[in-house]
């Protein structure tokens, strides 16, 4: 079993490049890669973070890099570092985001354009400069973290929801483009996920019952539980998986909590 599990799914000898690493799903993603066998890029505004994160993960030679994914100098001079300290780029974890919820009449311009650098725009020129510069010469994968709001929508969430969507529009033309590459490139949305960010939702009465009846699992999921996911789409597992979308969202896609219904159990 060791042996096929190995074949399919290690990624021993594969740089990782992970943008929002030190965020709540972020570091998950980065401590399961890095346990799978990947070298891991950690890329975040929050370098000292990454720092701090490096030493929390299992193997050598990760290293942390600063990245603020809004500004087009700073994508290029990460990107630089990293193919300086590792040569190359063998998968791109694009889950660097931000989010403000409130309603759509009271979206300010500052807070549109600063939604649409980060979580579409840098997305976006990272992944072209990665591309460009290290996987059109050696292959590699592709995962965009994108959310519930890809596919469904909550209130306050019009620009957030906007730049979701167009993730996975624009996972699917890396996907047609570039798999004469051999690059492969999905989409990953995560559900309702319990993370730091997200406590202040499940600590509101209203709201964390109402998403709970929109969950069939009935609770809000762990970054941990994206990890497993993650692994596969970076892996040989997923060499003829791309252009899809993979919700990981406890059910809630499929109808969240039943109504009555006679039943015997």
């Amino acid at each position: 079993m060791n042996n096929t599990l190995e074949k399919y799914f290690s990624l021993k000898d594969k740089v990782v490049l992970l943008t929002g690493a030190c965020g709540g799903i972020g570091s998950e993603l980065a401590k399961g890669l890095a346990g799978a066998g990947g070298t891991v890029a950690i890329a975040d505004i929050a370098v000292e973070k990454g720092e701090a994160l490096v030493k929390e993960m299992e193997g050598e030679g990760h290293k942390a890099f600063y990245l603020d994914i809004s500004k087009m100098d700073s994508i290029k001079k990460c990107v630089d570092e990293v193919l300086e300290a590792f040569g190359r780029v063998d998968v791109l974890v694009n889950c660097a985001g931000i989010n403000k919820r409130e309603g759509f009449l009271d979206v300010e311009e500052s807070t549109y354009d600063r939604m649409m650098n980060i979580n579409l725009k840098g997305m976006f020129f990272i992944t072209q400069e990665v591309v460009k510069r290290s996987m059109m010469k050696t292959g590699g994968k592709i995962i965009n973290i994108g959310s519930y709001n890809t596919t469904s929508m909550l209130g306050g969430c019009s620009v957030y929801g906007a730049t979701k969507s167009a993730v996975y529009a624009l996972t699917r033309s890396m996907c047609i483009e570039w798999a004469k590459f051999n690059i492969q490139a999905n989409c990953l949305a995560p559900g309702h996920i319990l993370t730091p960010l997200t406590t202040v939702t499940w600590e509101n009465p209203s709201r964390a019952e109402y998403l709970r009846q929109r969950i069939s699992a009935g609770r809000p999921g762990t970054p941990e539980e994206l990890v497993g996911i993650t692994i596969m789409l970076t892996s040989h597992a997923s060499d003829y998986v791309s252009g899809a979308l993979f919700d990981v969202d406890g059910g809630a896609l499929a109808g969240g909590q039943p109504w009555q219904y006679d039943t015997k159990y």
